[in-house]
């Protein structure tokens, strides 16, 4: 009887979901999508090549999040016939100061994670959510949280504080860094590319863009700070921005913290600088001048930051491209690359329009690399480590 992880990653919206191999490499069975959660649900299954297996629509009136669960078990114990689904492994954003590494769920370690919400109000409730729908339907089945925050505890006290008064610092208040299962699975690619102990910038950049600093495989420095809407433009969120501004907003406009969220979070970015669209594709095809605009300033927050991590560093080695844009807009790659010939970086046209492997030109100082991501794969990895040690933080 063949046996496989479920990994879940879920957002306000939609979860995604994948039956994972239960041995490295850990390759997706079939991968899910279920999208418009309380609007209008569609699910859309697909194999391990990716076509299409599967596709189904709910009416919206009692589809949350706990019944998208249910129909998803459903479906998989349809799918799967005589295998079976041996443990769960989840998304978890926030792990705060306690959590810098997977754990097993406990219901104590459910309710500290809970606790964290008010640290990611738009991301932790909708995490923890399928977590607890799993508890009710399938209570014997081993759950464990992946934290995005993880990765980068290895960073040094100094870089984690913000100059804020002393209480605020101890009471939670300092940079955790984001989309660390990311940058995690492309440390673990760097030794087979010969960039083991190289100072390292990872440009991930998709709809949600970051950038992280690693010597060694480790975590130095990252762009994202207390939440994820720090450091670089986005498809809807603004990244780094003087504090004064939203004072300024609530003084001028009469903001409240909910439409100054809303703002930060949903309407800025690709998508407010442009007015077209959040997503990079639509972006490129266009003519419009706010695209090309909005464009140039997604390209320009990039390198000032890659300067910034590569003064943290203490010089560069190499540049790692992941995430939707990073793996797939050639022009975006090129635009970067042209920004850091500063740092030594000549990139090879043909090896960039190809989208994979080394893009930098022989004889380049700096090497430049597209490496796909995985934090699916990452999450049933640590999966197996968690489950295999026995890891649970006391209750």
């Amino acid at each position: 009887m063949a046996e496989f992880f479920l990994v879940v990653n879920a957002g306000s919206s939609s979860i995604k979901f994948g039956l994972h191999e239960t041995s490295a490499p850990f390759a997706a069975h079939l991968r899910g999508l279920i999208e418009g959660i309380g609007t209008a649900p569609h699910l859309r299954l697909r194999d391990a090549a990716g076509e299409t297996v599967l596709e189904r629509r709910w009416a919206p009136e009692g589809f949350d999040h706990a019944r998208a669960i249910g129909e998803m078990l459903a479906l998989e114990r349809e799918a799967l016939g005589d295998s079976r689904v041996v443990a769960a492994g989840h998304r978890v954003v926030h792990g705060g100061l306690d959590f810098a590494r997977p754990v097993r769920v406990t219901p104590g370690i459910l309710d500290r994670l809970a606790a964290l919400s008010p640290l990611a109000p738009l991301h932790q409730p909708h995490n923890l959510a399928p977590i607890r729908a799993l508890v009710e339907l399938a209570p014997e089945l081993p759950q464990v949280a992946c934290f995005d925050t993880a990765f980068h505890r290895s960073q040094a006290p100094l870089v984690q504080e913000f100059a804020l008064p002393r209480r605020m610092t101890e009471a939670g208040i300092r940079r955790y860094g984001f989309h660390g299962l990311s940058y995690e699975y492309i440390a673990t690619q760097l030794p087979g590319l010969g960039l083991a102990q190289a100072r390292v910038i990872v440009a991930h950049l998709g709809n949600g863009a970051s950038l992280c600093a690693m010597q060694g495989g480790r975590s130095v420095a990252s762009t994202m700070g207390f939440t994820a809407a720090d450091g670089l433009m986005m498809g809807t969120r603004c990244g780094a921005l003087d504090p004064g501004v939203l004072i300024h907003l609530m003084d001028s406009e009469g903001m409240d913290a909910r439409a100054l969220e809303a703002l930060i979070y949903k309407e800025s970015g690709l998508l407010g600088v442009s007015g077209i669209s959040s997503d990079m594709r639509a972006l490129r095809a266009s003519d419009a001048v706010e695209a090309r605009h909005a464009i140039a300033l997604f390209v320009h927050r990039i390198h000032r930051e890659i300067g910034s991590l590569a003064a943290a560093l203490g010089g560069l080695d190499a540049l790692v491209f992941t995430a939707g844009i990073g793996e797939n807009d050639a022009a975006t790659r090129a635009e970067v690359a042209a920004g850091c010939a500063w740092l030594g970086l000549t990139l090879d046209a043909a090896r960039n329009a190809a989208g994979e492997g080394r893009i930098s030109a022989e004889g380049s100082r700096l090497s430049a690399w597209v490496v796909p991501t995985d934090e699916e794969g990452m999450i049933a990895r640590h999966v197996v480590e968690v489950l295999s040690q026995g890891m649970a933080l006391p209750d």
